[in-house]
């Protein structure tokens, strides 16, 4: 089977893809892409997915940045491949050419941005802590350190959970009223004493406020297509041992 990559126009003509599972040489629960090496796949499967996304965007193998991420709002700048052990980080940027940044999820929000203009390229792995922390409004940050224009950049997130599989309990909606009361707008009342958490809209409004350009959710969600995405919380709930991770990548 061939690999299934999703685009945007949005970020043409600057090369990215948020990658489904379709086309990988996993197996078993990981069955198809599964790019994550923190997974308990074999390394050898998860080594060839990731060659074949490599070859898909263009590049050498070595030159598929990927971070180790960690929920936080910290962004890495790079202008060459790295070596040794992956920075604790949860975004990337460069403006350096045939390096091809990546992003790891399985519900979190992938984001990857794009300033054409300037050529400045970032990717970002924004869950609810890393959106609420401002991963986001930092990765434009570092964008802009680069020499891109905010109002220029423009930034796409891919395949994430949707707000109707996004179940969450009355402490998560306080850490976000904590922050800011408009932040109920982003939750909806579920069973009992439930919230659904509306995760790509609150991304959206975070870069919006921040001043991107132009932004955009391609509206697929990653817990109702099994076929198609990995979900940490689908495996979770039918009780798998563990779960595929999906690489998102961009570069110039």
């Amino acid at each position: 089977m061939t690999l299934e990559i999703l685009t945007s126009d949005m970020l043409s003509p600057v090369r990215h893809g948020f990658f489904t599972r379709r086309g990988g040489a996993s197996s078993g629960i990981f069955a198809g892409l599964n790019c994550g090496h923190g997974s308990s796949d074999q390394t050898q499967a998860v080594a060839l997915n990731r060659n074949r996304v490599a070859a898909a965007m263009e590049v050498a193998p070595e030159r598929l940045i990927g971070i180790h991420q960690v929920h936080s709002p910290t962004v890495l700048t790079i202008d060459a491949p790295i070596q040794g052990e992956k920075p604790k980080a949860d975004a990337i940027v460069t403006a350096t050419p045939d390096l091809a940044l990546t992003i790891l999820t399985a519900d979190c929000q992938p984001v990857l941005f794009a300033d054409p203009e300037a050529e400045v390229i970032g990717a970002a792995h924004a869950g609810w802590r890393g959106a609420l922390d401002g991963v986001l409004e930092a990765t434009l940050d570092a964008m802009e350190a680069l020499g891109a224009q905010r109002a220029n950049i423009r930034a796409v997130i891919g395949p994430s959970i949707s707000q109707r599989a996004y179940e969450v309990g009355p402490e998560f909606l306080d850490d976000f009223l904590t922050e800011s009361p408009d932040n109920s707008r982003f939750f909806a009342n579920g069973q009992e004493d439930r919230m659904q958490f509306d995760l790509p809209a609150f991304g959206l409004h975070r870069l919006r406020r921040a001043g991107v350009g132009q932004a955009e959710w391609t509206r697929h969600c990653t817990y109702s297509d099994p076929d198609r995405f990995y979900s940490y919380r689908r495996a979770t709930h039918s009780k798998e041992a563990d779960y595929g991770r999906l690489i998102s990548a961009i570069r110039l």
